[in-house]
């Protein structure tokens, strides 16, 4: 994978973008600045970039709104993310991080200290394409559902297609390709965020319960092991065998 060569700077303070842009472009890489929320999605859209650095605490729509917005479109759920942030507070960064964020740097920022976590992003993400053999295909058919890995999607038995953020759905497929292997919550978090992410077993558990609440009647794909982490059941019911079921036992 080669480096990063795109990257979207989102903050509504012009001496912010400013410095930012000034040390990307000499690192090389080709930059675009947005300073507010509307049109860093336009922008993003548009440039495509291999990466996003977005204040959180903007005027009318907020990073964490900006985020949740880039992870609704196919063509944009996939671009990593790093928050920044003026506020130091441990909420902001798990709430940043359980959205799906790849890493939050606390402002006033350091450029040196903020290439350096670029950096590590990057790494993570060329990590992840070594364990792509064991993450999962571009399509997997588990049980009746079918995930497309280009769309970030999932195709159910009863005609829905939902889609995923990006780490939802790579947790979702790592589970798929995998039936009936059980990841401990320590192992999804190396695999899916990395090892040197900031993030709490308690993550895995907020984006498995996101996955089910998308999955609806297909939730039981996804089993909890106690006091151990999780597993795709390997021969999952049907929605008809499981309505039958349901009715014979209310």
């Amino acid at each position: 994978m080669a480096e990063p060569r795109r990257i979207l700077v989102v903050d509504d303070e012009q001496d912010v973008t400013e410095l930012l842009a000034y040390t990307f472009q000499q690192q090389g890489w080709q930059t675009v600045v947005a300073h507010d929320g509307p049109t860093a999605l336009e922008r993003a859209r548009q440039f495509r970039p291999d990466l996003i650095v977005l204040d959180i605490m903007m005027p009318g729509m907020d990073g964490f709104e900006v985020y949740r917005r880039l992870q609704s479109f196919p063509e944009t759920a996939s671009i990593p993310v790093l928050f920044l942030t003026a506020r130091s507070e441990e909420i902001d960064h798990i709430v940043g991080l359980e959205l799906g964020a790849e890493d939050y740097v606390v402002k006033p920022i350091s450029p040196r200290l903020l290439i350096a976590r670029i950096n590590a992003i990057w790494r993570r993400l060329r990590e992840r394409v070594r364990t792509e053999t064991i993450v999962a295909p571009e399509i997997i058919r588990a049980g009746t559902i079918e995930l497309r890995r280009a769309s970030y999607s999932a195709r159910l038995e009863d005609g829905r297609e939902i889609f995923f953020a990006r780490k939802e759905f790579e947790l979702i497929a790592l589970l798929a390709a995998n039936p009936g292997r059980i990841f401990s919550r320590q192992e999804l978090l190396r695999l899916i965020w990395g090892e040197s992410q900031v993030v709490t077993p308690r993550t895995v558990d907020v984006h498995v319960a996101k996955i089910r609440a998308k999955l609806r009647h297909y939730a039981h794909y996804i089993e909890t092991v106690k006091h151990v982490g999780y597993r795709f059941r390997r021969n999952p019911e049907s929605l008809d065998s499981l309505t039958a079921r349901n009715a014979m036992h209310p």
